[in-house]
């Protein structure tokens, strides 16, 4: 079905369906083999023991390097438009696409160093993966509404400006109930200590990834028509 869609909308589309399973897989196995509770845990506390810590640190990666492309293509995309529209300065569109690539980047590390066995350096890639990602897809809004009425509908770019204002709005709560956490740990049960702080943490945290998964998912049409080439060039002596 993917390879199926015109010009470069497949991208997108894996991206949303590969970040999609690797999120619902690993909590999956890891409350299945009772290393998290079901209730609303940590996206990282369900890829933090074996065997689901390498299921999700692989499809993690996967994902980070899928979502640098989409960004680079929805880069290049901007860049065409704006030769016949001039809508918003290159500069801008650069910064935003640099922006982008620092929570891929967050997101590598996330995957890589594991919750409790790295838990500092975890926590800092976690930072600049969801920070990096608020404000990118922030700035992809208001580039969105720059391009209207040639380039995007004003339908797509209000459902694009409220993934962004819900994302924005869980984000600050889950930064704020993360820090009054005094404990680093995935087993939690209700009723003991900083575990609704843990659970509200959570819940802002699924609602920052999904927030993500779904305004990537409003990137499809806009890339059908879409379409790269690769061009070589022979020089003769």
């Amino acid at each position: 079905m993917l390879c199926c869609m015109p010009g470069v909308a497949f991208v997108p589309a894996l991206l949303v369906c590969w970040s999609s399973a690797a999120f619902i897989i690993s909590y999956v196995i890891a409350v299945l083999a009772g290393h998290v509770e079901p209730l609303v845990p940590y996206i990282s506390d369900t890829g933090t023991k074996p065997p689901e810590s390498g299921v999700f640190g692989f499809m993690i990666n996967i994902s980070a390097l899928l979502a640098a492309i989409t960004m680079y293509i929805r880069y290049l995309l901007i860049e065409k438009q704006n030769e016949s529209s001039h809508f918003v300065r290159s500069s801008c569109n650069m910064l935003t696409l640099c922006i982008g690539l620092m929570g891929c980047t967050g997101m590598g590390i996330v995957a890589t160093f594991q919750e409790l066995a790295v838990p500092s350096v975890h926590d800092i890639g976690a930072l600049v993966a969801f920070g990096s990602g608020v404000v990118y897809i922030t700035l992809q809004s208001l580039i969105s509404y720059k391009s209207c009425p040639r380039w995007n509908t004003y339908f797509v770019c209000h459902i694009r400006m409220a993934i962004s204002v819900i994302s924005c709005t869980a984000f600050i709560p889950m930064i704020v109930f993360a820090s009054k956490i005094s404990m680093t740990k995935i087993d939690w049960t209700p009723g003991e200590k900083d575990y609704t702080y843990h659970f509200m943490s959570a819940i802002c945290e699924w609602t920052v990834a999904f927030g993500f998964i779904f305004f990537f998912l409003t990137f499809i049409r806009d890339f059908q028509g879409f379409s790269l080439r690769i061009t070589t060039e022979i020089h003769e002596d």
